[in-house]
């Protein structure tokens, strides 16, 4: 019996003693990962930066039950804001970070590829992309997207919304009138940035930028990209108080001065809104710029057919495409894999952390991987005018009905019609589908 409880004791500590020598990584690759999801060639390098944007509506100091003020508050709204870039050549650093979970409370630290403050490479110029994440969220949560993206040639820089992240979440009208606003803000302070005399001269062209977002940050993105909300989500009671999310009403002067030439695609994972009115058909006919939507076909916080899909159907006059993760949820694609620390249930938030971040059917590092590989193809396309990346989206919709056909010699035979970069095998449940301009 002595014995016995030895060997329990013994096998518990070397439990614990994994537990705490685990990697939370957010830099995973699977062995069926898809072609573009391997890291590039570069190595990476990330740093933090800090953003305070003047002078703008105080959403937090308004009271939607009281009169309307007749001016409105404001104060100067800071943003962090992490940026992951190509490092220079040899470069050697930390590549361990902190970050809270969706509890608000508990800090963890993650692993990935990129080195802290390291020197940037010098010699080529990168297109730059903007990350924008969900309510709540935080800079990190599309961190595995962001490193992966740097290491191909881009400069990405990852945003801290206040108000909307796990330790700053508030009313939800600050992020409603302001994820726009952000993503616009933090473009331009990157652009000086990266102008004549700036910290990053020459490093990256903002004249050339992407922009990604998930959930409410694809709402912003759809917003930075010309589409205006309608004239009832103005009014919601619950939205911006007092009509202060009429700046992005679709026809008005405010919006229509809203969207930024700079900025010259947008990919939207699980886009929120048009299960709760803020978008139609004319709203959205206003978006000016080629857009990839990812969503999971079981979304029920965005919604599919009436959620993520109308959207996509809807963004009317420009090409765009649709990649959708048969049976996936609202997490499809978009967050890291969740750190081992948020597998708990939460008495104060009611639910399993880990849910902020899993999928009840798909592997997460899976979806990953494959949000890698199509967003890579897209922005390579788009940004890098890299012609031959278009042929990773020259698919047959549904990829299960792909014919994998292939000589002896590696030769693709006519009736093959896999997706491309995928091994045989791999390219199941899964649908991607295009329209356009005019469609």
């Amino acid at each position: 019996m002595h014995r016995h409880m030895t060997t329990t004791a013994l096998f518990a500590a070397s439990l614990a003693a994994g537990a705490a020598q685990a990697e939370n990584r957010i830099d995973r690759q699977l062995p069926n990962a898809p072609e573009l999801a391997a890291y590039g060639d570069h190595a990476v390098g990330v740093r933090t930066l800090e953003m305070v944007n003047p002078g703008q509506i105080d959403i937090l100091a308004i009271d939607p039950a009281a009169d309307k003020p007749a001016e409105m508050p404001r104060y100067d709204r800071p943003l962090t804001v992490e940026m992951y870039y190509p490092a220079a050549e040899g470069a050697q650093g930390e590549t361990a970070f902190k970050a809270y979970l969706r509890d608000g409370t508990t800090e963890v630290t993650l692993q990935g590829q990129a080195m802290r403050d390291v020197d940037p490479a010098s010699g080529e110029t990168f297109p730059l992309v903007l990350i924008s994440h969900g309510y709540p969220g935080n800079r990190y949560l599309l961190s595995h997207l962001a490193e992966n993206l740097a290491s191909k040639g881009y400069v990405v820089a990852s945003i801290d919304h206040t108000d909307s992240t796990y330790r700053t979440q508030a009313a939800f009208g600050s992020t409603l009138v302001n994820r726009s606003l952000d993503q616009l803000f933090v473009l331009e302070q990157m652009a000086q940035k990266a102008a004549e005399g700036g910290d990053f001269a020459g490093l990256y062209d903002a004249e050339n930028t992407g922009l990604i977002g998930y959930s409410m940050g694809g709402y912003g993105a759809i917003i930075t990209a010309g589409g205006g909300v309608t004239e009832a989500s103005v009014g919601y009671t619950w939205g911006g108080p007092h009509g202060t999310l009429g700046i992005h009403q679709a026809g008005s002067e405010t919006h229509n001065a809203l969207p930024d030439p700079r900025i010259k695609t947008a990919v939207a994972f699980g886009p929120w809104g048009m299960n709760r009115g803020f978008w139609d058909a004319k709203g959205l006919s206003g978006v000016q710029i080629p857009m990839l939507f990812i969503a999971g076909s079981q979304d029920d916080t965005s919604l599919y057919e009436d959620g993520i899909r109308a959207i996509w159907q809807n963004t009317s006059n420009v090409d765009r495409a649709l990649l959708t993760y048969m049976n996936a949820g609202h997490n499809a694609g978009a967050p890291m894999p969740a750190p081992e620390e948020s597998y708990y249930f939460s008495e104060d938030k009611g639910f399993n952390i880990s849910e902020h971040y899993t999928d009840a059917v798909w592997d997460t590092v899976r979806m990953n991987n494959i949000a890698q590989h199509f967003v890579t193809a897209w922005l390579d396309s788009h940004l890098k005018d890299e012609a031959e990346k278009g042929s990773y989206l020259d698919l047959v919709e549904e990829s299960n009905a792909g014919v994998w056909s292939v000589a002896e010699d590696g030769t693709e035979k006519d009736d093959h019609s896999y997706w491309k970069g995928f091994a045989e095998g791999s390219a199941k449940g899964l649908m991607y589908e295009t329209r356009a301009a005019g469609e």
